[in-house]
């Protein structure tokens, strides 16, 4: 892993976006995965990035303990709480401090984010549980109109009564319309999107086994 600049800036203030005026710097592939791998600290992310301000550990410990239960934040018990806030407390916000991902004053128990935050977009591919990854689904979308295409050309009836630019228009309309609904569907599951946190996150194919030697137990 490249090597992570000690924690020096947690006790530093937070301005609203959550960020010192350190320099930001990339952050390592190994740190990102180290993040996402954990539940709890992709929920944390995922307040962190809807409220758009610093928060409190009691404020995120409860709504991180609501989506955890799938409950109301009105519903969740001080156990529940405090069970979120300890494990945050002790174990997920040092260590995302470390890795440069949020801004930790344990002091005055302020969370905000960092600059890197945005880096994390790029690598997320958000699938609800048995659903297919984006990535596959314009793979075999090619490789349907390839075919179409292909036997088409070898004057294979009756796909060769449509003509060339029938299949142009149709390959157009398909690939702008399911763009636009991934583009929508992105905007809603991302990390600090309108909606709840994403339960599963796919990296992508070159990086799981990345993900899975850095996963950690949350």
């Amino acid at each position: 892993m490249v090597a992570i600049a000690a924690e020096e800036g947690n006790r530093g203030g937070l301005d609203s976006n959550g960020s010192d005026d350190s320099e930001s710097g990339a952050l390592s592939t190994e740190a990102v995965f180290e993040t996402l791998s954990s539940q709890r600290r992709r929920y944390t992310l995922h307040y962190l990035k809807q409220r758009g301000e610093p928060v409190t550990v009691r404020d995120l410990s409860e709504q991180v303990a609501a989506w955890e239960n799938g409950i109301d934040r009105e519903s969740v018990t001080p156990k529940l709480r405090k069970r979120v806030y300890t494990a945050l407390y002790q174990t997920h916000l040092p260590k995302m401090s470390q890795l440069e991902v949020i801004e930790y004053d344990s002091d005055r128990g302020v969370v905000g984010m960092t600059p890197h935050v945005s880096q994390l977009d790029i690598y997320l591919d958000i699938v609800p549980t048995d659903d297919l990854p984006w990535s596959q689904f314009y793979l075999g979308l090619g490789a349907v109109f390839t075919a179409l295409v292909t036997v088409a050309a070898l004057g294979v009836r009756p796909f060769d009564l449509v003509p060339g630019f029938g299949y142009a228009l149709c390959i157009a309309l398909a690939v702008s319309g399911t763009a636009a609904y991934h583009t929508v569907r992105d905007r809603r599951t991302r990390l600090g999107g309108d909606d709840q946190p994403a339960e599963e996150i796919v990296p992508p194919l070159e990086s799981h086994e990345t993900f899975d030697s850095v996963a950690a137990d949350d």
